[in-house]
C-alpha cells in the first residue's frame, strides 16, 4: 500500500520570481529560502533584499538558484542567469550581513532557459550546466585552490557548438557508466576524461520542448535507465524505455505518465515519503509563456507520482487556481527545512513563493497557514 503524505502549505511571499533554493545564508544553522531579489531568514521567513533583478514583462531574469561557495570564504553564494541578460552569473553572499549581493559574470552565454548542477567528472564537486537552446553545450567547473576552496573563477568546457535545443539532463542512458548529458534529440557521451577529451553524440530520440531536467533513472530495477520527460511548453509527461534492436542500436518507446496537463518544466526524483523508494515530484510552471500556449490557465498543480512497478499513480500535493495554489516554477527546492527527517518543498513562480512542509503519512490532504 502506498503512503499518502499530508502537507502544510505556507505562502511565503507574492513575489513573482520563478526559481528558489534552500540553504543557510547567514550560517546560523537554520536553512533560509533564497528566491529572486530576496532571501527569507528561517524559521520566521523575514525578508531581506539581495539585489535588483531585471524585469522583462512578466519575467524576471533569474532562472536558477544554485548554492555554491564560489569564492571559498565559507559562505554560500548562488549561481543564476536568464534569457534576456544572456549571462551566467554568481551573486556573492555578503557573509550573511545586510547589504547588496555583488553580481559577477561567469560567461556571456546567450539566452539561458535555466541552469542545473551535476558532478560531471566524478570528483564529488558540482559543475554548472546552463540550458542555452540556441547555443552549444558546455559546462563550467569551479577552479579551486590547493585546499579545495573556490577561487571565484570557472573553467569552461565546451562539448559542442551545435545548438542544444530545449531540455537538459544528466545520467547514464548507455549502461556503460560513462557520464552523459541528455538533450532533446539525443545525448552526449564522454569518451574519456570529460574535462579534456571529446564527447560523442548519439541521436536517438525526439523529446520536443523537453523539461529541465530530463531525468535518467532505473524505474524497474533491471539495471537499464529510463528517461522521464515533461513537455515544458505543451501537454504531456512521459517516460521512455530503451529497447535493443538486432543491430545493437537502441529504440526508445514512449509511455504516458500524464498526457492531460501542460507545462511540466521542472521535476525531481527523490524519496519524499521515506518508504525507501524514490517518487517523481513535478507540476506545472505557471504562465511559462505568459498565456500564449495550450494549457496555460489559472489552474496550477504540484504532484507526486508513485511508481507501482508497472505504471505511475498521481497523488496531489497542491492543485487549484492562482493565487491560492502553486506549481513548480522553473526551479523548486526539496530539502528537510526543519530537521524532522522529512523532505519539504519550496516552490516559486509567477503565482508567488510557497513552502510545503511535509507532515508525514498520518492524514491525507493539504493544510494551509
Amino acid at each position: 500500500m502506498f503512503r499518502r503524505t499530508e502537507w502544510l502549505k505556507i505562502r511565503i511571499s507574492d513575489a513573482p520570481y520563478e526559481a528558489a533554493a534552500l540553504f543557510d545564508v547567514d550560517k546560523d544553522g537554520v536553512p533560509d529560502i533564497v528566491s529572486g531579489a530576496f532571501w527569507y531568514r528561517g524559521p520566521s521567513w523575514q525578508r531581506h533584499r539581495i539585489c535588483d533583478v531585471c524585469q522583462h514583462g512578466e519575467y524576471h531574469d533569474d532562472f536558477s538558484t544554485i548554492p555554491l561557495d564560489v569564492n571559498g570564504n565559507g559562505y554560500l553564494d548562488f549561481i543564476t542567469g536568464g534569457w534576456w541578460g544572456g549571462k551566467l552569473v554568481w551573486r556573492e553572499n555578503p557573509r550573511g550581513q545586510a547589504g547588496e549581493w555583488r553580481t559577477h559574470v561567469i560567461d556571456e552565454t546567450g539566452p539561458i532557459e535555466t541552469t542545473r548542477a551535476w558532478d560531471i567528472d566524478g570528483d564529488g564537486e558540482l559543475e554548472i550546466v546552463p540550458n542555452n537552446p540556441g547555443a552549444g553545450l558546455r559546462f563550467y567547473k569551479l577552479i579551486r585552490d590547493a585546499d579545495g576552496k573556490g577561487t571565484g573563477d570557472f573553467r569552461k568546457v565546451q562539448i559542442s557548438n551545435t545548438p542544444q535545443g530545449h531540455g537538459l539532463g544528466f545520467g547514464d542512458p548507455t549502461g556503460t557508466g560513462r557520464p552523459c548529458l541528455i538533450v532533446n534529440n539525443g545525448f552526449w557521451e564522454a569518451t574519456g576524461d570529460p574535462l579534456r577529451e571529446p564527447w560523442r553524440f548519439h541521436e536517438e530520440f525526439k523529446l520536443g520542448t523537453a523539461s529541465v531536467p530530463i531525468l535518467c533513472v532505473d524505474l524497474d530495477g533491471d539495471g537499464v535507465n529510463e528517461l522521464i520527460v515533461g513537455q515544458a511548453h505543451g501537454y504531456g509527461l512521459h517516460y521512455y524505455r530503451p529497447h535493443r534492436q538486432s543491430d545493437g542500436s537502441r529504440r526508445w518507446r514512449r509511455h504516458d505518465i500524464d498526457p492531460f496537463f501542460s507545462q511540466y518544466h521542472e521535476m525531481h526524483w527523490i524519496d519524499i515519503d521515506n518508504d525507501g523508494q524514490s517518487e517523481l515530484i513535478t507540476g506545472n510552471r505557471y504562465r511559462a509563456h505568459c498565456g500564449n500556449e495550450p494549457g496555460e490557465t489559472e489552474t496550477v498543480g504540484l504532484y507526486c507520482f508513485k511508481w507501482t512497478g508497472q505504471h505511475f499513480v498521481k497523488q496531489v500535493i497542491d492543485h487549484g487556481t492562482v493565487p491560492h495554489a502553486s506549481g513548480t516554477g522553473i526551479q523548486m527546492a526539496i530539502s528537510d527545512i526543519d530537521n524532522d527527517g522529512r523532505l519539504d518543498i519550496v516552490a516559486a513562480g509567477k503565482e508567488g513563493l510557497y513552502l510545503f512542509k511535509n507532515l508525514g503519512p498520518e492524514q491525507v490532504g493539504v493544510k494551509e497557514q
